[in-house]
Parts: structure tokens; sequence; C-alpha cells
């Protein structure tokens, strides 16, 4: 067996570069002898980052230069009913975090929602995106290059799925700014978050643009994707999943149980979520949506990153009185972008693994798409949680004192 010690010593004298210890023993002695170089090089002990509980070479898909795992603390909230289009029954919802007082709100707001008969949720839209930028000489060329494009699209479908078993190309949207051209190529990726599957699709599609129309392509993604940027463009058209989830929560368990009314509740969303939003310039209408998709994301194996987009997030609030004066509490969450699934990438991860297998659903569903589309219906469901708790905390001024308490 090759001493990682010996290996370090020669990437120090620069015998071996430090991504090339795999081509000279396994992948975990690999991991250790950069763990050792950076420990001498810096004067640390890296004891907690070397103590991961998988093999090395199972995440060599997703990870360079390994010299260990960050190790984020994992709990779960629920479980909830949810009646979606393909979640259906009770979840729990695993969740990795660093902030406290996160879950304890989050299962405060599934529990009310249990108490209401749980939440519906739907996923309204399905389209993973890809959008090149072609170069043309003009308007002129652009026009024809568009024209092409909506009349053979039939074509651009079969070469694109050519490169996929699964991927299905749905659309083509042409968008024209001078003599740059875009096209904003949509995917059905079942059960796949499929950004490498539109990628490699949408590749394939563009060697028959350039060979049939004037336009020369500049880039394979020209920003109108838009993949890990706040974009306009996503919270309208939508990204990966669009979602919506809502709830009926009768009045006297608001007061009950979030300890105010509905009343102030959907004032303080309008007033906060709404108008203090808009004021901000926000493009997400929401109070911490971020915080249950970040950390579902971390759980379940999703593209850290995306949060950016998948976070996009309209609350609403809605006072609804019944006909004998009693007001109920209307709320729902809608996530224009949220990019999920349950197979490929960080999914096949241990730990992500083992989280999915908690919602039941690890790998492909059946029908395809079907387990990354309840995966969408849940985190809608936690976020509605979230949304739902974090607004009666303020509506009854009990943040920072949760927070005292919690947060530590």
């Amino acid at each position: 067996m090759t001493d990682p010690e010996d290996l370090a010593e020669r990437v120090r004298e620069g015998d071996l570069r430090i991504h090339e210890l795999e081509e000279h023993a396994d992948y975990d002695t690999a991991a250790h002898a950069r763990r050792l170089l950076v420990e001498r090089e810096t004067g640390t002990e890296l004891e907690a980052i070397g103590d991961y509980a998988f093999p090395a070479e199972e995440a060599d898909p997703n990870i360079e230069n390994m010299i260990g795992a960050a190790q984020v603390p994992m709990g779960v909230v629920g479980p909830v009913p949810v009646a979606g289009g393909a979640a259906d029954g009770e979840h729990y919802l695993p969740l990795a975090t660093t902030e406290g007082a996160l879950l304890a709100s989050v299962n405060r707001g599934l529990g009310v929602i249990r108490s209401a008969g749980g939440a519906d949720a739907r996923v309204t839209k399905n389209g993973m995106t890809r959008a090149p930028v072609f170069r043309v000489a003009g308007v002129a060329e652009a026009a024809e290059t568009v024209e092409w494009v909506e009349d053979e699209f039939e074509t651009l479908r079969a070469a694109a799925e050519s490169t996929t078993s699964h991927g299905e190309l749905l659309d083509i949207e042409p968008y024209v700014v001078g003599d740059s051209v875009y096209l904003r190529f949509a995917y059905d990726t079942k059960d796949a978050m499929g950004m490498n599957m539109a990628t490699i699709a949408t590749g394939e599609a563009c060697e028959l643009v350039e060979s049939e129309t004037p336009a020369s392509l500049v880039a394979l993604s020209g920003n109108l994707c838009s993949d890990k940027k706040p974009a306009a463009i996503n919270a309208v058209e939508g990204r990966g999943r669009s979602v919506t989830a809502d709830a009926l929560i009768p009045g006297e368990l608001v007061e009950d149980r979030l300890h105010t009314t509905a009343d102030a509740i959907a004032e303080a969303n309008t007033r906060k979520n709404l108008i203090g939003s808009a004021k901000a310039g926000s493009l997400g209408f929401n109070a911490h949506a971020a915080n249950v998709v970040g950390a579902a994301f971390l759980a379940t194996g999703q593209d850290e990153a995306q949060v950016v987009e998948a976070a996009n997030t309209i609350t609403t609030m809605d006072a609804r009185e019944r006909e004998d004066g009693t007001t109920d509490l209307y709320a729902s969450v809608s996530l224009a972008s949220l990019e999920v699934g349950t197979v490929g990438g960080g999914t096949k991860l241990p730990t992500q693994a083992e989280a999915l297998d908690i919602l039941g659903l690890r790998g492909g569903g059946d029908p395809p798409g079907s387990n990354a589309d309840a995966l969408a219906e849940i985190i809608a469901v936690g976020a509605l949680a979230g949304e739902l708790s974090l607004l009666g905390a303020l509506s009854s001024r009990h943040l920072a004192s949760a927070h005292e308490d919690l947060g530590r």
C-alpha cells in the first residue's frame, strides 16, 4: 500500500501535482496524503475533516482534490400530510443546517399545517433550461436564424434527444438582442435535475444550428438559462420545477398555536414580503424560503449553488372570513424555479441517498419524473411551514425571544 506520508512529501518536492494522487494510490490514501500536506503547510490539524463515513472513491464524480468531508448537522421535521400530484401521504423532511431555531420553527409550522388537515401541492411547470448565444451579422440574419429554428423544431429535437435516453426537448424560445441570438432550450429531464443532460443535448443541437443558419455559436450558456444567478426570467418563465403549496388554517388554530390572528399574519405578509420586498427590488417576495430550500438541498444532495434561483418564492397570506364571522388564514408559497432531482449528482452520495430514503424518493420514480416532482412538492410544503411560523412569530412579536432561546 502506498504511504500517504511519501505522497505528501512528493507533492511538496514538486515530484507530483496535488490532483495526480489518485493515479498513484487508492482514493482514501490520496485524500489522506492531501490532508497531511495541508496540515504541514498551514499548521493545522484536520482530524474532523478526515473522519468521514464513506469510501472516498464514491465521491470521485462530485469532488476534486478531496481531503475529507464537511459534516453539517442534519435533523428532520414533520411528519406532515401532503396531498400532491406526486407526493401523497405523510412525510418527514430531512434538513441540514447550522442555523439554530430553523428546524424548530419549520416544525412548528408543519404542526399547524398537520392540525389543519395537511397541505396541497402541485408541480405546475417543468423544464430544465440551457440558453446558448450565437453571433450573427445583424437583425436580418437573426430573423433568418430564428425562423429556421422555429420551422425545424422537430429536427433539433431529434438531434438533442439523440444524446440522452431520458431527456425530452419541450421548447426552444428565441431572444434577439442586436447581433446576438439566444435560444432558450427547455427539457423534461425526468428524475434528474438535468443540468448536464440539458447542456450535452443543447450542444448537439447547436452544431445543427451552426451548419444550417448564418449563426455562429459564441457560448453554450448565454446566461438566459439562467443558472446559479438571480434572474427575472426564472421567476417568470420558470426553471426546473415550478411548484405551489397551500393550506387553509382555521382561525382558532392560528390563535392557539401561533398566538396571533389571521388578519395580523396577512398584514405582516403584505407589508413585509410584498411591499418591503418590492421596495428592496427583490426578485423573491417571501420571508425566508431559502432557509428550507438550502437545508433540504444540503440534506438530499442537490446543487447548493442553485439555491440562488430555487428559493425564488412568492408567499401569499389571505384572511378569509367564514359565514359565522370567524376568520381563517389561507397560506401559499409558489416557487418558480426549484431545480431538484433524485438521481445523479450528489444524490448518489451515501449520506444524501439515506436522506432521500427517509422521503422514500431515492432513485428514479414510476412513472419517470414522479420522484423529483414529489421532492419538489414536499420541499414546497416545508417552505410554506417556515413562512407560516416566521410570520406568526413576527406578528406576535416572538421572533427575538425564540432566537434567544433556540438560536444560541
